[in-house]
């Protein structure tokens, strides 16, 4: 009888104990569930440039139904969707025209910006043209600038986001390295890829800063582009294309669907 009250006292507490805990697991799954609208900002990377289906009234900020925050909004249908992305943006162009989307009712923001502040197309353009030691100096003015003066630049864009959309959880989508290394490959050196990769990392690792220090969340791409790079044999960036310069070197359609779309969705 002893045994027999012991062992319905034992599964009663487990029983307890097991509702708690998946209690708890539903509480922090609803918490971290996105309720309100979502609104995407940034640059190119964040339009969609590089993949193609371009929603013909975005014109020149190329923005694509094949994008990350369009594959987003598809697939858990937000209570609204703001597309502001752009081709080209940088920091005071998202400040100045991005941000209109924004309200106490938006729930999730995603943004990738500062590549074009630092000047990625003029490394990539100079390092596709000139010698290994150019490639390399420009890399340089481009770290000193993201020492310098991008963090500043993305405070003042953080801090407009969290004013406007106070009650949003906010993404920061960073960027993915370019090349597989060690590899045989046409194009530029191993010392100019290294060299990207590295410019990459240290972008990386400025806009990871900036974001935490907003409180926000940092989407590192980096992981899921691993085995996916230039050279790799199963890239998911463009490379260098003359016929289409602007696509050079950004995120193919399975880049967004499988490099981007993942990272945004377990950070949301």
């Amino acid at each position: 009888m002893r045994r027999s009250r012991f062992v319905v006292f034992v599964t009663s507490l487990l029983l307890s104990v097991g509702a708690a805990l998946t209690g708890a697991a539903a509480a922090q799954a609803s918490g971290t569930a996105v309720s309100g609208g979502y609104v995407a900002l940034g640059d190119s990377y964040s339009s969609g440039v590089g993949t193609g289906s371009y929603i013909s009234s975005s014109g020149d900020c190329k923005r694509s139904t094949k994008a990350y925050p369009y594959l987003w909004n598809a697939a858990h249908a937000p209570s609204s969707f703001t597309f502001a992305a752009c081709s080209g943006a940088r920091t005071d162009e998202v400040l100045a025209s991005q941000l209109g989307g924004l309200s106490s009712s938006t729930g999730l923001v995603s943004i990738s910006v500062g590549g074009n502040d630092a000047g990625f197309a003029d490394v990539m353009t100079t390092c596709v043209l000139n010698s290994d030691s150019t490639c390399l100096s420009r890399i340089n003015t481009a770290k000193a600038y993201v020492d310098s003066t991008l963090p500043g630049k993305l405070d003042t864009v953080y801090s407009a986001i969290r004013s406007k959309a106070p009650n949003a959880r906010v993404v920061v989508l960073g960027y993915p390295r370019f090349y597989q290394l060690g590899t045989t490959c046409l194009g530029l050196s191993e010392t100019k890829r290294a060299a990207i990769n590295d410019a990459a990392d240290y972008l990386d690792s400025a806009i990871a800063k900036r974001a935490a220090d907003h409180g926000f969340v940092f989407g590192d791409v980096r992981t899921t582009f691993t085995g996916h790079e230039i050279c790799s044999g199963s890239s998911w960036l463009n490379s260098l294309n003359w016929l289409n310069i602007g696509e050079s070197y950004h995120p193919t359609a399975a880049g967004h669907s499988g490099g981007y779309l993942p990272v945004l969705t377990n950070a949301a």
